[in-house]
This record gives C-alpha cells, sequence and structure tokens, in this order.
C-alpha cells in the first residue's frame, strides 16, 4: 500500500492512531492561514487531525490526483456553511513512507476566512 493509499484510508475511517503513525518526528505542516510553517509530529498531528474533523464531512472528495516518487498532490472540495471550499493537498514523505511535509492551500478568500475561523476553534477546544 503506498503513502497516499494510507492517507485515503486515514481519510476515509478517521483513524488518529493511524494518521499518528504516518507522520515523521521532525515532520512540517503548512496551513493556508498560518505564516510560519509548524514544526515536528506533534503540531503537524494536531493540525491535521482538526482538518479532518472540520473539512471531512459528508460532501468532502479528492478530485484529481498527481504524483511523484516521494510526493503527491491532491485536489479536494466541500462544502462548508454553504461556502464551497477548493483545495490541494501537497505531501512529501521519506524513504520510509512517513509524511515529512504537509502543506494545504484553499480557495476562495471566503473559504480561507471560514477554515480561519472553524480551525482556531478546533485548535483552541484541543488545548
Amino acid at each position: 500500500m503506498t503513502v497516499i493509499d494510507r492517507w485515503h484510508s486515514v481519510v476515509r475511517t478517521r483513524d488518529r492512531a493511524a494518521l499518528a503513525g504516518m507522520i515523521a518526528e521532525g515532520a512540517v505542516f503548512e496551513s493556508p492561514v498560518v505564516h510560519t510553517p509548524q514544526q515536528g509530529k506533534a503540531i503537524t498531528v494536531k493540525y491535521l487531525e482538526s482538518a479532518l474533523e472540520v473539512l471531512n464531512n459528508e460532501t468532502f472528495r479528492y478530485l484529481g490526483e498527481w504524483r511523484a516518487e516521494r510526493s503527491a498532490v491532491l485536489e479536494f472540495a466541500c462544502e462548508i456553511e454553504g461556502i464551497t471550499i477548493n483545495g490541494v493537498d501537497m505531501i512529501w514523505w521519506d524513504e520510509a513512507g512517513r509524511i515529512v511535509r504537509f502543506k494545504v492551500m484553499i480557495r476562495p478568500l471566503k473559504a480561507i476566512n471560514l477554515l480561519h475561523r472553524l480551525m482556531g476553534e478546533k485548535l483552541a477546544a484541543a488545548r
């Protein structure tokens, strides 16, 4: 099973243990709303868990996928509070199949503003 196959399984099942097992210790998460990269496994897992809860509703779907040797870009869409969100997950992994970098890009602006609010609430509640 490839890294991306495992990622799709995590998205389908929302398996937090499987997610944590996929992330490398020194992983970096790049958010569409936080200006500095978030460094480390714990914060990367926290952001991804929160994003799965916020974005991964009944409308969430991947639209396309582009793969390289140790990276992939996955385009997604969903709807939250009547706003259609379109974005990409850019994922890089190491030779052991652990995710070392995860970057999310979102459009349009009102979707970014909505996610900023919802992710902020989710992350604050997790503290």
